[in-house]
C-alpha cells in the first residue's frame, strides 16, 4: 500500500492516532517557523492551551525533536529531519482529507470517502469501493448479530463481490434486500447482491422474491404471507442500509416504466433515482415508483446509512440525491465524481 492508504487504513481502526500526529506535527512546524519560540506564544499561535503544550513539547523533547534554552524553543538537526520527512508523508493524506471535509461540507452529510480514479473510466476503482466499505464495515459493525438491507444495481453488484469473510469474525451478518424487485436483470438484483454478500463474508441471507411496482392493493395481501412479513420487519429493523445512487435516465430504462412514465420522469428533468424516488437537480420529487421495502423517508430510522457511487457521470446524480440523503450517510466516491461536484456551485 502507499503512504496515503496506510494512513487511511490507520485513521479508520485508530483515528485518534492520526489526529496526534497531525497535531504534534503542527508544533513542530510552527516551531520550526518561529524559533526560538517561548511557550505562551507558541500556545497562542496554535490556539491551545500553555498546560496541554507543555505535555505535547515534553514528549518531544524527550524525543530529542526539540531543545529548550532561555531564547524559547529550536528544533534539533533530528527534529527538523523529522518535520520535513512527516510533511511529505502527511501532505498527500490531508490533501485527501480536505477533499472529503470539503465534499462533506457540500453534501450536507456526515462524511465523504473519496477514493483514487474515476469509475467512468477505471472499471477497478468499483472494486476500490468495494475493499473500502469491507473495512467500514469492520470498523463500525459491533459483535454479534446485524442487519444489513442493500440494494440492487450494477454498482452493488461489483461492490458485493470485494467483501471478504473476516467480516464475519465474530460477528452473525444477515444480508436483506432493501426493496422488492424482479424486473432487473438477475445478476443486478437486490436480491443477488445479497446473496453475493452473504457468500464473500460468510454470512446470511434472506431474499425477498416480489415486484417492486405492485399495486398498493396487491401488496396489502401479499404482506399477510408469512414468509414475506418476516423479511419486510427485519428490514426496517436494519443495521446498515447500504444502496447506491442511479442517473434518473438510465434508472427509467432499470425500472421498467412505461414509455408514458418515462416521458414524465424525462419531462420533469429528473436528474436522480434511489429506492424507487426520482428526484431533480434542486432534490425535488418528481416520481415516484410504487414500490415494496424501505423509502428514503426510512432511512433516518437506521443507525447506518452508506451511499456508494462514482464516475464523473454520477456528479449530478449524487448532488441531486443528497438534498434528501439523511445527515449521517457516509459516502463512498471517487475523485471523478467528487472534482465535478466541488467544482460546481453549492445546490443546498
Amino acid at each position: 500500500m502507499t503512504n496515503n492508504e496506510d494512513l487511511e487504513l490507520l485513521d479508520l481502526i485508530a483515528p485518534d492516532f492520526i489526529k496526534t500526529l497531525e497535531k504534534r506535527f503542527k508544533i513542530l512546524q510552527s516551531i520550526s517557523l518561529m524559533e526560538p519560540v517561548g511557550r505562551r506564544v507558541l500556545a497562542d499561535d496554535l490556539d491551545v492551551t500553555e498546560r496541554s503544550l507543555r505535555t505535547e513539547t515534553d514528549l518531544l523533547r524527550n524525543q530529542g525533536l526539540i531543545v529548550s534554552s532561555k531564547s524559547g524553543m529550536s528544533l534539533t538537526e533530528k527534529g527538523r529531519h523529522v518535520a520535513s520527512e512527516l510533511g511529505k508523508v502527511l501532505a498527500g493524506y490531508q490533501g485527501t482529507a480536505l477533499i472529503e471535509k470539503k465534499l462533506s461540507q457540500k453534501l450536507g452529510i456526515a462524511r465523504c470517502i473519496v477514493l483514487p480514479g474515476n469509475a467512468d473510466k477505471q472499471h477497478g476503482v468499483i472494486d476500490s469501493f468495494g475493499r473500502r466499505l469491507n473495512q467500514l464495515l469492520g470498523s463500525i459493525l459491533p459483535e454479534g448479530k446485524s442487519i444489513v438491507s442493500v440494494t440492487g444495481g450494477t454498482t452493488m453488484a461489483r461492490v458485493a463481490q470485494n467483501l471478504s469473510s473476516n467480516l464475519s469474525k465474530n460477528r452473525k451478518l444477515l444480508f436483506l434486500p432493501a426493496r422488492g424487485g424482479l424486473g432487473e436483470s438477475v445478476m443486478i438484483q437486490a436480491n443477488s447482491v445479497c446473496a453475493e454478500m452473504a457468500l464473500k463474508t460468510h454470512g446470511q441471507y434472506r431474499a425477498l422474491y416480489l415486484p417492486e411496482d405492485i399495486s398498493a392493493e396487491s401488496f396489502e395481501s401479499l404482506q399477510k404471507e408469512s414468509s414475506i412479513k418476516s423479511v419486510l420487519d427485519l428490514i426496517y429493523k436494519s443495521n446498515v442500509v447500504i444502496h447506491s445512487i442511479g442517473t434518473a435516465s438510465i434508472m427509467a430504462d432499470r425500472r421498467n416504466l412505461s414509455p408514458e412514465e418515462k416521458m414524465n420522469v424525462l419531462d420533469s428533468n429528473a436528474v436522480s433515482e434511489a429506492f424507487g424516488d426520482f428526484f431533480d437537480q434542486r432534490g425535488r420529487l418528481v416520481y415516484k415508483v410504487p414500490r415494496i421495502g424501505l423509502h428514503v423517508r426510512d432511512l433516518d430510522k437506521i443507525k447506518y446509512v452508506i451511499a456508494i457511487a462514482g464516475g464523473q457521470k454520477k456528479a449530478d446524480a449524487i448532488k441531486s440525491y443528497m438534498n434528501n440523503a439523511p445527515t449521517h450517510t457516509v459516502l463512498i466516491t471517487d475523485e471523478g465524481a467528487s472534482e465535478l461536484i466541488l467544482r460546481d456551485n453549492p445546490l443546498k
